[in-house]
């Protein structure tokens, strides 16, 4: 049986480790991207298709420059690389109130956030047109769905992501392509810490009216993958919050 090949950004750390980890686990194939090598990154790309016999290849690029990611996506179109799956995963935080944020500011997070996701995608539908096939799964937030002050960069840009993802799922479903987006709540990462400090007086530190805490990497990647598999085979266009049952984002 040919193996599928998945396409997952922003997989140095935190929620993109573990979906890179869960997709080589189910035995996948992993084109698994970096902003830049690292000899960490490599020896856990070693450690992964040793584990799971299974190939794992870097690719590498910074996700804003766009003549590099052309060069690499069209390395990979000239070695005819399969693409089944891509997961746009990777993403920066900010909050502050909107007039203490420079423009400027706003401009990088909505660069990588959600305009680089956009062009790496049409790359890839590229190769997903050919065998009209494919699913695509995007990190979107509750903090996108549920906008309050201090996020006008990350979650104005996250709730673009949830609009663009509705909008390619119309266009994907002629050509048999998936579209969905995973809207997680807090998640214990390093980009969660800052959250974590500020409620260090609150004794519930996670989900208001939920579970109560902070999602564990794996509970997302999980999700992830369910909405990617054939499992999910009739589910495109949707945004699936994985954020502990709370009620609203403004409450946690």
């Amino acid at each position: 049986m040919e193996k599928k090949w998945a396409l997952i950004t922003g997989c140095n750390r935190g929620i993109g480790e573990k979906i890179l980890e869960k997709f080589a686990r189910e035995g996948y194939c992993v084109y698994a991207h970096a902003r830049k090598h690292t000899e960490a990154f490599e020896e856990k790309l070693a450690r992964l298709r040793v584990e799971y016999d299974t190939d794992v290849v870097s690719v590498c690029f910074d996700l804003t420059d766009s003549t590099a990611m052309e060069e690499k996506m069209r390395e990979l179109i000239r070695n005819k690389a399969k693409i089944d799956v891509l997961v746009n995963n990777a993403g920066i935080m900010h909050q502050n109130l909107f007039q203490l944020t420079e423009m400027q500011t706003i401009r990088e997070v909505f660069d990588v956030n959600l305009f680089a996701m956009m062009e790496l995608t049409q790359w890839v539908l590229k190769l997903m047109l050919r065998k009209k096939a494919g699913s695509i799964v995007n990190i979107s937030s509750v903090g996108g769905l549920d906008l309050n002050r201090g996020m006008c960069a990350y979650g104005v840009s996250k709730a673009a992501v949830a609009a663009f993802t509705r909008t390619l799922a119309d266009e994907a479903a002629l050509y048999g392509i998936r579209v969905n987006a995973v809207a997680p709540g807090f998640v214990n990462t390093e980009m969660a810490e800052i959250f974590k400090e500020q409620r260090e007086d609150k004794p519930a530190k996670g989900s208001a009216g939920g579970l109560r805490r902070f999602a564990e990497p794996e509970e997302i990647a999980d999700a992830v993958y369910y909405l990617a598999s054939e499992q999910a085979s009739y589910i495109s266009g949707q945004i699936l919050r994985v954020d502990g049952g709370a009620r609203n984002f403004k409450e946690l």
